[in-house]
């Protein structure tokens, strides 16, 4: 009940104000206050959170299931490395029928092992000059191929990259990383600024038209130039997907989708290897990864796939901002929701800055975090190879191709389980600690105590390592993607992709030297592992915040206190004293 000198209250909600012809009071002579004497409800910018809220839970599901489904098809073109350039077992050809054992004895020089622990065996680039044992030339009529593993017609054994030729196979696995690392920085640039929509669309195009190219590469060098241009979009619609589909997730959901898209990346590995024992052609496993993708150009139809909704509040195209108003309007569930008032207004002007480059430079905490998440990154992509070959250089016995391609994949399913059980119990920076001390030490281990364990021993080790890397790999750029603010989260994203790139370098650069060196290599690596985990202590915790949108918010993410602190109870202290 109010009086007539009380002041007229006011609603914060937007309902209308009563008609001026009702009293406001049961006093008669009290004069009732007009709907235009009442001030406006504030005039609140929107949030990333009330954005992602108004599509609606139904429309929001549909769109992060369509962020995931690329992830199937995306393996055959990121993954299909091993299996296009695996080398198997040759010989010079010789005349006549298949020969016998003694035949090739006779015709084939012997050849000391390289490998510590390996016997050696028959020659693969030498023979004898007409069977008489005399003199050694190079193989003269090409060379034959014992085929027992992965593709029995890849690029080895097109095009004969073998002996003198085998150069070429390093060349073009590293000139496949080095285009997924121009993706990632390029194509992650433009997603800043040109849009997650316009970048998609744009790398899915390129996908499409250089698959096909790829496939029809008449030379080794036309090959290598289109696995390059291959790459980089690939890798532009992997990272392009990776941070829309976050940035269409409140904080509870981050984890689990990211989960269920990385699973489903480990299935499309498997289908890769189902693929490729079926069709047995290099041609066609690269091509039936390219095809599918033809139908995700359909994300370009108005309304399918539309804008990040987080984007959009950092640019000034406010026709789409109206259309995510319209939706709310639409939406029975949300209509009559109060807090989707703050849609209705324009954002204000700190909403939708322009990345401003002297301010990034002195974002001291955004670099840190950064720098931090982009070493670590380096060292779980590089040290994941040799914990797959460490087997074969110490030993001198490599696995079959099958064991190590599935006990990657799985490794890589397994850490993504592993993640999903603990990382939003613990922390992602106590996980991410726990992981990388895990990978330095089955590191030093092996490495200690390689004379003196057993190959079961080995074996275990060298799991533990892979899989607390790859681990260490997915975690860091979930957490690098929830750290970096919207306005640089494409180019943060890309930056760390693109340092674990650099790492993963060492795999080719060490075939190339044939393993030679692989024990300082492997030195150096753990070596940098442990002073990988004392700079993760530097870190923030991103566990159940919001996601950051301008340089401003991304500064405020800085490392919690290493122990709980005391907790005074201030209301109590902050009762003053009676008897003073």
């Amino acid at each position: 009940m109010t009086t007539p000198d009380s002041p007229p209250l006011v609603s914060p909600s937007p309902c209308p104000a009563p008609p001026p012809s009702l009293p406001s009071s049961p006093v008669p002579s009290s004069p009732a206050p007009s709907s235009s004497s009442l001030p406006a409800p504030p005039s609140l910018p929107p949030t990333g959170e009330v954005m992602v809220l108004a599509l609606g839970r139904k429309k929001q599901r549909v769109l992060i299931a369509l962020s995931i489904l690329p992830n199937l098809f995306l393996a055959f073109l990121l993954s299909s490395d091993p299996l296009i350039t695996l080398s198997s077992p040759h010989h010079c050809h010789l005349p006549g029928p298949l020969p016998s054992p003694e035949v090739l004895n006779a015709s084939l020089p012997w050849e000391k092992g390289e490998r510590p622990k390996d016997s050696g065996g028959l020659s693969q680039c030498k023979q004898y000059v007409n069977g008489s044992q005399s003199p050694v030339v190079d193989c003269e009529a090409g060379w034959d191929y014992n085929v027992t593993e992965g593709l029995r017609n890849n690029i080895v054994t097109e095009w004969d990259l073998v002996c003198d030729q085998y150069w070429l196979v390093p060349v073009e696995e590293v000139c496949f990383i080095l285009g997924v690392l121009t993706g990632c920085l390029g194509l992650g640039y433009a997603a800043d600024r040109l849009g997650r929509s316009k970048t998609l669309l744009t790398s899915l195009t390129l996908s499409v038209v250089f698959g096909v190219l790829v496939c029809v590469s008449p030379y080794p060098s036309i090959f290598i130039v289109m696995r390059f241009c291959l790459a980089a979009a690939s890798a532009g619609v992997y990272l392009t997907l990776y941070i829309t589909r976050l940035e269409l997730c409140e904080p509870s959901l981050r984890l689990v989708v990211t989960m269920l898209a990385g699973l489903m990346t480990v299935a499309g590995e498997l289908l890769l290897l189902a693929v490729a024992l079926g069709c047995q052609s290099w041609r066609g496993l690269l091509g039936a990864g390219a095809a599918p993708l033809t139908l995700f150009l359909s994300y370009g139809i108005p309304g399918v796939f539309p804008e990040s909704p987080r984007w959009l509040l950092l640019s000034e195209r406010s026709g789409d901002l109206n259309s995510f108003t319209e939706r709310r309007n639409s939406n029975r569930d949300v209509r009559d929701d109060e807090s989707f008032t703050e849609l209705d207004s324009e954002p204000a002007p700190s909403s939708s800055p322009h990345l401003s480059f002297p301010e990034l430079f002195h974002s001291r905490n955004i670099w840190k975090n950064l720098c931090v998440l982009g070493f670590t990154s380096f060292i779980s992509h590089g040290i994941s190879h040799c914990y797959s070959s460490f087997r074969g250089d110490v030993r001198g016995t490599a696995p079959s191709f099958y064991w190590t391609y599935l006990l990657s994949v799985c490794a890589g399913g397994g850490a993504w389980l592993l993640l999903w059980a603990t990382v939003d119990r613990c922390g992602r920076r106590g996980i991410l600690l726990l992981a990388m001390t895990m990978t330095g030490l089955a590191s030093l281990i092996l490495l200690g105590l390689m004379e003196y364990l057993s190959e079961t021993a080995i074996t275990v080790f060298s799991v533990l390592g892979l899989f607390s890397s790859q681990a260490t790999a997915s975690l860091c750029i979930l957490f690098t993607a929830e750290i970096m603010p919207t306005i640089i989260r494409g180019s943060g994203v890309g930056a760390v992709l693109a340092l674990g790139c650099v790492g993963r370098l060492s795999s080719p650069l060490m075939d190339l030297r044939n393993h030679y060196g692989y024990f300082l290599h492997h030195v150096v690596y753990s070596s940098l592992a442990l002073l990988a985990v004392l700079s993760i202590l530097l870190l923030p915790e991103s566990k159940r915040k919001p996601l950051p949108q301008t340089l401003a918010d991304g500064e405020q993410y800085r490392r919690p206190p290493l122990g709980r602190r005391r907790r005074d109870n201030v209301p109590l202290l902050a009762t003053p004293n009676p008897e003073t």
